[in-house]
């Protein structure tokens, strides 16, 4: 079928919806959420997207892409991707506003466009807020890594990717200190005030909600010893799409 921004959209929603490449099953309705329209509507997509075999969809079970859906979901999101980077980097536009405008460039960019942006940009693995961009032949690296509400306490930790990008957040990290590459220690978690007190590269202390924490993924800044096992991060994963 002709893949229209409605569709494409979609696609990439439940890929994010479904953890990347895991593959997860994703209820309707959160998914209807997660694009702001009635459950109804997305059902309704969800029976067209089966019928062009994008996804697998069980009435009342849930749904996940399909091998050829998730193949579309990863040329989506090299296009939405290596446009913020662009923005960011040739345009000076501020991380905070770029997904709405990536957002609505994906759709429209042509991939002759699209590969002289890349070749521009030095081929980068990730944009502005750390997401790994997908290779042009359908791969993509998506780490395993610890996050500011999980990660080891009083080890100073690289900020590596931000995930909520509301721009709100995208402007609160930023003001904190928080972006990518930046450095932050937690100095204690507090389970009950569901709260985690960081110190950023700049000795400033503040609080974070345990919940925007989990947003904001980390890697130690030196590589933990072999006997440190608390510091050890898991292995990363490579999906590869044909």
């Amino acid at each position: 079928m002709f893949a229209s921004s409605t569709v494409e959209n979609y696609v990439k929603q439940l890929y994010l919806q479904q953890g990347g490449g895991e593959r997860q099953v994703v209820a309707v309705g959160r998914l209807a959420a997660a694009m702001g329209v009635v459950p109804g509507t997305a059902t309704a997509m969800m029976k067209t997207l089966s019928d062009a075999k994008l996804v697998d969809y069980e009435p009342r079970g849930g749904v996940q892409l399909s091998p050829s859906g998730e193949k579309l979901a990863l040329h989506v999101l090299r296009r939405h991707r290596l446009l913020e980077l662009f923005l960011v980097q040739t345009l000076g536009l501020d991380w905070a506003v770029v997904h709405d405008e990536a957002d609505a460039l994906e759709h429209a960019v042509s991939e002759r466009v699209l590969e002289k942006i890349d070749e521009l940009l030095g081929h980068p693995e990730t944009d502005p807020h750390g997401d790994p961009i997908p290779s042009a032949q359908g791969s993509v690296h998506e780490p395993s890594r610890a996050t500011l509400a999980d990660c080891p306490k009083g080890v100073p930790m690289r900020v590596m990717r931000v995930t909520n990008q509301d721009a709100s957040f995208l402007k609160f990290v930023k003001q904190h200190g928080l972006m990518p590459q930046d450095t932050v220690i937690v100095i204690d978690r507090e389970t009950a005030a569901e709260a985690v007190t960081l110190r950023t590269g700049a000795r400033k202390e503040f609080s974070l909600g345990s919940i925007a924490a989990g947003h904001v993924q980390v890697e130690p800044v030196a590589l933990p010893s072999e006997g440190n096992a608390e510091c050890q991060m898991p292995n990363a994963k490579l999906k590869n799409k044909k």
